[in-house]
């Protein structure tokens, strides 16, 4: 069977290809219109679909739209109710649902020759299970939970997963929302709600949990495998703060409270459906499963002895999870994730043409992982696009700025360079086989989805990634699957004594994470990096505004 998989109607939307179970390509549509999240979260845009991503997902296979068996659209129209039965707020959410009983054929119409009658309505949080349950490896009997901010009726569902079958077990009803609720600080805070709940997260570290008592009065799980979360007083605990004003105590200390509220209400339903499996794996999917503080929480303190959180866990992978989802449905076994680098990339050869038409200075040295691993001692700033691009928020080692982690002022360098508020962290990418002994929590973590203690002893040493409360989100890095960083990895280390580098994504405030090589020239010329590391080529900036030439492959 071949399915395209689609997501479009709230936010993130994505395209992805399952041929005979297996994942083929995945892509965000902001990697291509270089529009962030692709479109903003409201009934307006619910119309646009992921044309782009959904076009090229059938290039790279070869395919044509007649050639496709199904198309899965992650949410069902039938199963929605009104907003005002919900008890929302949402006035035109009736066009939201007009536009998505209509998506067969404004697919039809993006994607020509397609005929709707393939498209299939996936429930929304069915689909989301599925990216979850049916991409983690290991995970043939497994149970599976879902938060975010709403799908057609719920915000929740708690699943298990037996062979190719999910089995529901709860769903938590609207109004109720964890990822609501998230939304809704987020706004307060003076960040954009359904894009920046992560800097919440990373204020948190910074406050104190004196709100948490008055926060449980409002957001609480019942026991039952659901929770209650809405209509929380946020002008009560704290004033608003403005996009441009500076953040206080107060507004760290109420981020730090919602922190804590949410990683309880989570434990709670985690042991609930464990008491109701008993499976030792446990899969993580919905926006709320982004956040790596509570990731860590459920791996550390709950019944699960695994617990994997898909790397697209956002409504983006709802395009893979339903994709995924029809597959098994027409016996087709979904096969796991191997990795998340399912986007585009180009031969050495393209990428060449690339920088010879942009005319600008490069070389080819004899070992591109060397010279970034030199640069990077040196304590230079690399921009590094390797391979295919990620699927998910986060920067995997394809699509990433790298530094030096002994340096304490790289935090803040890197925060100039991207335009980011400095109270956020960068990350950590590390070889597995090193990971034990300097950080304390789940391993191995190739994704970047739970965050480890430092240990004392390399706190010190690697300060540039370590958080206010002494944590860090860490990469870990297996050579067998990505022997080019564990190769750069290596030689810094053997330079520098630190199996550790810096490691965030390759971008600057408010835009998408760099795709195609336009992105990351124009990022690198319009940022000041050091060294662009693009394929099998070094571009320096001293060169390229030297202005020395085209270089020679």
């Amino acid at each position: 069977m071949r399915i395209l998989g689609v997501n479009a109607l709230f936010h993130d939307p994505a395209a992805a290809l399952v041929i005979d179970g297996r994942t083929v390509a995945a892509a965000e549509e902001e990697r291509f219109s270089r529009r962030k999240h692709g479109k903003r979260p409201v009934p307006f845009s619910a119309w646009e679909l992921p044309e782009r991503a959904a076009a090229w997902c059938l290039r790279r296979a070869g395919l044509r739209p007649q050639d496709l068996d199904a198309v899965a659209y992650s949410y069902d129209p039938r199963l929605a109710r009104s907003a005002e039965a919900m008890g929302l707020d949402d006035p035109w959410d009736p066009l939201r649902q007009t536009y998505a009983r209509e998506a067969p054929r404004f697919l039809a119409a993006a994607l020509t020759g397609l005929d709707p009658a393939v498209v299939r309505f996936v429930p929304h949080h069915m689909a989301h299970a599925a990216s979850g349950a049916f991409a983690a490896p290991g995970a043939e009997d497994s149970s599976v939970l879902v938060l975010d901010g709403r799908g057609e009726r719920a915000s929740h569902l708690a699943a298990r997963r037996v062979g190719d079958r999910l089995e529901p077990l709860y769903a938590q009803e609207l109004p109720h929302s964890l990822g609501l609720v998230y939304e809704e600080l987020t706004d307060h805070l003076g960040f954009l709600r359904s894009s920046d709940e992560f800097k919440v997260m990373a204020l948190a570290s910074h406050g104190r949990r004196r709100l948490l008592p008055e926060l449980r009065r409002h957001v609480y799980p019942t026991g039952d495998g659901g929770f209650r979360a809405t209509a929380v007083p946020w002008h009560e605990l704290c004033p608003p703060r403005g996009p441009e004003e500076p953040w206080t105590q107060d507004h760290a200390d109420v981020a730090a409270g919602a922190q804590a509220v949410l990683e309880e209400t989570l434990l709670d339903l985690v042991r609930w459906l464990h008491g109701k499996t008993h499976h030792s794996v446990l899969t993580l999917a919905g926006g709320v499963a982004l956040n790596c503080v509570a990731n860590s929480r459920i791996a550390r303190e709950g019944p699960f002895s695994r617990v994997w959180v898909q790397p697209a866990a956002g409504d983006a992978g709802t395009a893979l999870g339903g994709a995924l989802l029809l597959a098994a449905g027409q016996g087709d076994a979904p096969e796991p994730m191997t990795g998340a680098d399912l986007g585009r990339d180009w031969s050495d050869a393209e990428l060449g043409a690339w920088l010879k038409t942009a005319a600008v200075p490069f070389e080819r040295p004899p070992d591109i992982a060397a010279t970034v691993a030199r640069a990077l001692a040196d304590n230079g700033i690399v921009a590094w696009f390797q391979g295919r691009s990620e699927y998910g928020p986060r920067a995997l080692g394809h699509r990433s700025l790298l530094a030096h982690p002994g340096h304490a002022g790289n935090l803040e360098r890197l925060n100039d360079v991207k335009g980011r508020e400095q109270f956020r962290p960068v990350a950590p990418m590390v070889r597995a086989a090193r990971a034990a002994e300097i950080f304390d929590g789940p391993l191995p973590s190739p994704y970047m989805l739970f965050v480890h203690d430092v240990a004392e002893a390399w706190r010190d040493r690697i300060p540039a990634v370590v958080h206010v409360d002494g944590t860090a989100r860490i990469q870990t890095v297996d050579p067998a699957a990505e022997p080019l960083l564990a190769r750069m990895l290596a030689e810094f280390e053997r330079l520098t004594g630190l199996p550790v580098v810096v490691n965030t994504s390759l971008n600057t405030a408010g835009r998408p994470m760099v795709d195609d090589p336009r992105d990351a020239l124009e990022c690198f010329g319009s940022s000041p990096v050091d060294l662009l590391a693009i394929g099998p080529y070094a571009v320096r900036r001293g060169d390229l505004f030297r202005g020395n030439g085209e270089g020679d492959v």
